[in-house]
């Protein structure tokens, strides 16, 4: 099986551009088949090998692993497998397209967990929406992978279905769309902080969207220490007559008792967390705080653009590839579950996300400037990192 270590090289640097635009024609072409085949990690060219691989040598493998289900981790690839799995209903920024045409999405995250992480997996898109069914598909599918990374599922139900889940399965399960938007989010503020000179403490952060992303988000800056968190939905700034996840996220967030909208959120605000799509607009960046921090997340449209944003924010980030500072989920997720599978964790539990952030960031400390707070998702030392970082947390908890 590939590892991140014998894994081909990937280039250090990334370009603050793509140099030429990809045409229709030349996508289609690329995912023509799909993107994904599954390889051999043994030969099998004559006799002798197929008896190894298949009848009779097998049936000896099977006869052990009946004896003591422990073996399958050893000799089957199920214990380093990682389901990533959706029902497409919240796919990119295309929203409910349903699951085949999440396939492609699907079959390009495996692509990265293979490339970044050296971690097989396999997409599994199911045709329904109900949670009672996706669990229990999950539970019976369960022997044959040893990992979900839940993906492009819509809130609220994405908060059931991973609470469900992670109750269900004895094995590391983890919306991305959440917790790795949240883990490098954290390692991005944390690499602004070094080079304001400044402590997450002291910051008042305002985040525009509660669903999974700003959920995660403002519960992972809590849990760092940042003390003052705004969080804002279409209707403006939560407060306990919501419900939900947001009745719960109101209790614990806006310390001063700020009421309004973005407007009023805005004022002397330090740092703008952008998940929501809504456009920010020119004039309420003025009223942020001197040396203010933007991060513009949605994709493909931030909610300003950065060269706007760039006119009164120090620092600007956001989630696509053409700008400094790209908030990519892919520094995250790979590490991640390369780290909980090598550490042989049940959970990946909030101490091993908050230490998936902080090995990023120490990865970007050597060469902090405005324009990288993170490291370029081409970095090769990223995924090593974060994998030693969550197994060290994993052991320590």
């Amino acid at each position: 099986m590939t590892t991140v270590e014998n894994r081909p090289e990937i280039s250090t640097e990334i370009s603050a551009e793509i140099s030429t635009v990809p045409t229709g024609e030349e996508i289609f072409a690329a995912h023509e088949g799909g993107k994904l085949a599954t390889g051999l990690t043994a030969p099998l060219s004559d006799a002798r090998e197929l008896a190894i691989a298949y009848t009779p040598g097998v049936a000896e493998v099977s006869r052990a692993i009946a004896a003591d289900a422990r073996l399958a981790h050893r000799y089957t690839w199920a214990g380093r497998l990682v389901a990533v799995v959706s029902d497409g209903t919240a796919v990119l920024g295309l929203g409910d397209i349903g699951p085949r045409a999440s396939l492609p999405v699907m079959e390009g995250k495996s692509a990265l967990f293979k490339t970044f992480g050296g971690l097989d997996s396999i997409p599994i898109v199911l045709d329904t929406t109900d949670v009672d069914e996706i669990v229990e598909t999950l539970v019976r599918l369960r022997p044959s992978f040893g990992a979900v990374n839940l993906e492009d599922v819509s809130a609220p139900r994405c908060f059931e279905l991973e609470r469900r889940l992670v109750e269900a399965l004895d094995c590391p399960v983890m919306h991305d769309d959440q917790h790795g938007t949240a883990i490098v989010l954290l390692a991005a503020l944390r690499g602004a902080c070094a080079v304001q000179e400044r402590e997450l403490a002291g910051l008042r952060v305002v985040i525009s969207g509660a669903g999974a992303a700003g959920v995660a988000c403002a519960r992972i800056l809590l849990a760092a220490g940042v003390r003052d968190v705004v969080v804002l939905d279409s209707r403006g700034i939560l407060d306990a007559t919501r419900g939900g996840e947001k009745a719960l996220l109101a209790a614990g967030t806006n310390p001063r008792g700020v009421a309004g909208g973005i407007a009023e959120a805005m004022a002397g605000a330090d740092v703008f967390v952008g998940l929501s799509s809504a456009t920010l607009p020119d004039e309420l960046l003025a009223t942020m705080a001197p040396e203010a921090i933007v991060f513009a997340l949605s994709n493909p449209d931030p909610e300003v653009h950065p060269d706007v944003a760039a006119r009164h924010a120090a620092i600007v980030a956001t989630g696509r590839s053409d700008f400094p500072n790209q908030i990519n989920n892919v520094l995250a997720f790979p590490g991640v579950f390369r780290g909980a599978l090598d550490a042989g964790a049940r959970r990946i539990t909030e101490a091993m996300k908050l230490a998936a952030a902080e090995a990023i960031f120490e990865v970007a400390r050597e060469d902090l400037a405005p324009e990288r707070i993170v490291p370029s998702p081409f970095d090769p030392r990223v995924a090593p990192a974060v994998a030693a970082a969550v197994m060290h947390a994993s052991h320590a908890g």
